[in-house]
This record gives C-alpha cells, sequence and structure tokens, in this order.
C-alpha cells in the first residue's frame, strides 16, 4: 500500500471504508464521506501525520542516521561560508590600503567562492530533501497501514489528518488525537527499538543549512542540524 510524500501530508478527510476498499489514499474529493457530514454517532479522530512519523523509532533512527550522512558536507559548507566572510571582512577593511589590482583581484576571488559556495550548498540541500523525502514516503506509507487497520479496530468513521497549516479543522478535543496511538502502534508493529537519543525530532525544514551571506555581509552562520 505505497503512498506519495504529497498523499502522506495533504490534510485530506480520510475515509477509512474508501481506504479498504481502493488499498489506497484517494484525494481529498474522493475521500469524502457520500454523506454531507458524519452523523453524531460517527466517530472522529485527528492524526498529525509528520508527527508522528517523527514519534516512530524508525523515523527518530534513520532521520538521526540522515543527519550524521550530511554532518561532513555540513562542516564544509559551514567552513566554505567561513573563509567567505574572512575575504569578505579582508576586502572591508584592509580596501583601502590594497592597490587596485590586488582590491579588484580579492574581489574577484569572494565573488568566485560564493559561487561556489552556492552551488554546493543548493547540492547538498536537493540530496538532502531528496533522501528526506524517501525516508518520509517509506514510513508514511507503512504508517498509513497502521491507521488503518487501527481505526477499523477503534470504530472510527474518519479521520483527519492535521498536519498541514491549510488543515480545514480549527478545533478538536485531545481526546481525539490518535497521533500518539498511531506511532505507538507502528513501533509495535514494526519491531525497531527506540534509538539511544529518544528525544523526539523536531520536524526537519527545506533549509537544512542556511543560505551564504550575499556580498558585503559578514557573520552569517549555517544553522547545525538541530
Amino acid at each position: 500500500m505505497k503512498r506519495t510524500l504529497a498523499r502522506v501530508v495533504l490534510p485530506v478527510l480520510l475515509s477509512v471504508t474508501a481506504l479498504a476498499q481502493t488499498g489506497n489514499a484517494a484525494p481529498a474529493a474522493a475521500a469524502a464521506p457520500t454523506t454531507s457530514a458524519p452523523t453524531s454517532s460517527s466517530k472522529v479522530g485527528i492524526i498529525n501525520i509528520q508527527q508522528a512519523i517523527l514519534l516512530t523509532n524508525e523515523g527518530k533512527r534513520d532521520l538521526e542516521a540522515l543527519d550524521k550522512k550530511f554532518e561532513t558536507p555540513r562542516t564544509n559548507l559551514q567552513n566554505l561560508q567561513k573563509e567567505v566572510a574572512d575575504m569578505q571582512n579582508q576586502l572591508k577593511t584592509q580596501g583601502d590600503k590594497l592597490n587596485d589590482d590586488a582590491r579588484a583581484k580579492l574581489a574577484k576571488d569572494i565573488e568566485a567562492k560564493q559561487k561556489t559556495l552556492q552551488r554546493q550548498l543548493e547540492d547538498a540541500q536537493g540530496d538532502y530533501q531528496q533522501q528526506q523525502g524517501e525516508l518520509v514516503n517509506r514510513i508514511g506509507g507503512k504508517l498509513m497501514e497502521v491507521l488503518d487497520k487501527y481505526a477499523k479496530e477503534k470504530g472510527y468513521s474518519v479521520i483527519v489528518d492535521v498536519s498541514n497549516p491549510q488543515s480545514p479543522v480549527l478545533w478538536a478535543s485531545a481526546s481525539t488525537d490518535v497521533t500518539q496511538d498511531i506511532a505507538s502502534a507502528y513501533n509495535a508493529a514494526s519491531g525497531v527499538a527506540a534509538p539511544a537519543s529518544s528525544t523526539p525530532s523536531a520536524p526537519r525544514p527545506s533549509g537544512a543549512i542556511t543560505r551564504p551571506p550575499s556580498a558585503g555581509t559578514t557573520g552569517a552562520k549555517t544553522t547545525p542540524k538541530k
């Protein structure tokens, strides 16, 4: 029951009955119940799919491994960014003491190094985002299978994903939130032990490494992994 990242994280109204019949997460329009709204006897729940992925032992383990994998590229980018900042500071503080040729050469070297930094940064970000997306898709697909089983066993008619800020849900009782329950059920089914650092991971932004300083700025730093 493989699903794409978009289907995992979009705020769709998930009909577990439709999910069981089709075997795939349906688009929002197709997933809505045939009636105009759930009846008063319907059991409705909410889930933050993104947070649920981060709460799973497998998600924590694999995201930590991904961060570790990118430690060297991150350090290299930080060092290169420092070189750019140092050269910019040199041009700012010593530029009036250099002759025209030396000053022009330094400015040209700064521009070239900035381009190298920008290119390496974009490559690193692209690689990170691609591998992060593959990880989320893989775990998210299996998480949906757990959600389907959980919803049927607990008698839910509808479970709504509220991970997207554009979710139509304005308020919900804490008792309707099944995020932790689904993560716990996933952990039990996967058999993956909690990693040594069992602190819940924070969502990774797309810019895990910040952009380089523009010409004439100094002191910008790359963001560490957390």
